[in-house]
């Protein structure tokens, strides 16, 4: 997703300039999908999460331009996060076709394109039995998505990390950064959640079942949140490796070791 910036104007707006990417409405880089989400109000009453009202999407020959009002960010404990998205994977919208789908698919045949995840055969500071388990999604990716595709498909916002999730809002949470928001498979925004908030897969797992209603049986929604964060957690990583500085990815992998290891039971 390309964008010039977010900036705050003296009379508490923010404005969001959207640059000209991708132009595949399903594709989750599609560059449009925030200003469709805009313009549709389809997410400003959805329950768990909700879209802040767009005040105005102005359009140029360069791009496009979001105005929202400013929130100030109140952060929430890791098992409200939870509960609501568990909340918001309950919504049921009629899909659009500039609804993400297939995103860890795009982003796998990305990595195709290159070096896969080579880099991690070669990075002898991780434990010998982490490469291990990263070379063995690799190879049986094909495997892995077609067991997330078997589980239920629910509406996700993408990219749900804590910075992304603004405040509380009652029940729910107001969200913002809905580029990449469309279907996924159940525990998708579960893992995001996981991999960026730092705490426990069971902590939050007992927060979107009690935010779900157990609308879902806990093993699949841990199941579909595990190999969505390891799939991702591993491919971020094997990216950071041939940059010049990995950074925090590396870090994440091996924080993330034990989901790993989980996501390769079975395949």
């Amino acid at each position: 997703m390309s964008h010039a910036g977010v900036w705050r104007t003296p009379d508490d707006l923010v404005a969001k300039r959207l640059l000209p990417g991708v132009e595949r409405p399903d594709h989750y880089a599609y560059w449009r999908r925030q200003a469709e989400v805009a313009s549709s109000g389809l997410l400003e009453t959805t329950a768990g999460l909700r879209a802040l009202r767009c005040l105005k999407v102005d359009h140029d020959p360069d791009g496009i331009t979001l105005w929202t009002p400013a929130v100030e960010l109140i952060a929430a404990e890791p098992a409200e996060l939870a509960a609501a998205l568990g909340r918001f994977g309950l919504n049921r919208l009629e899909p659009a076709d500039w609804f993400a789908r297939r995103i860890l698919r795009d982003r796998l045949a990305s990595d195709e394109q290159g070096a896969g995840w080579t880099p991690l055969s070669a990075a002898t500071d991780l434990p010998v039995e982490l490469r291990r388990h990263c070379h063995k999604l690799w190879v049986r990716r094909a495997q892995v998505m077609a067991e997330l595709d078997r589980l239920p498909q629910q509406v996700i916002h993408g990219d749900a990390h804590p910075p992304n999730l603004l405040r509380p809002d009652g029940d729910d949470m107001i969200a913002t950064d809905w580029d990449q928001f469309g279907l996924g498979p159940l525990g998708f925004d579960l893992a995001y959640l996981l991999m960026l908030s730092g705490h426990a897969l069971d902590e939050l797992l007992t927060g979107y079942q009690h935010g779900s209603g157990s609308a879902w049986p806990t093993s699949l929604v841990r199941r579909g949140a595990v190999l969505t964060a390891a799939v991702t957690v591993v491919a971020r990583a094997a990216w950071c490796l041939g940059q010049p500085d990995p950074g925090e990815h590396v870090e994440r992998l091996l924080r993330l070791a034990d989901v790993v290891a989980e996501a390769t039971h079975g395949i």
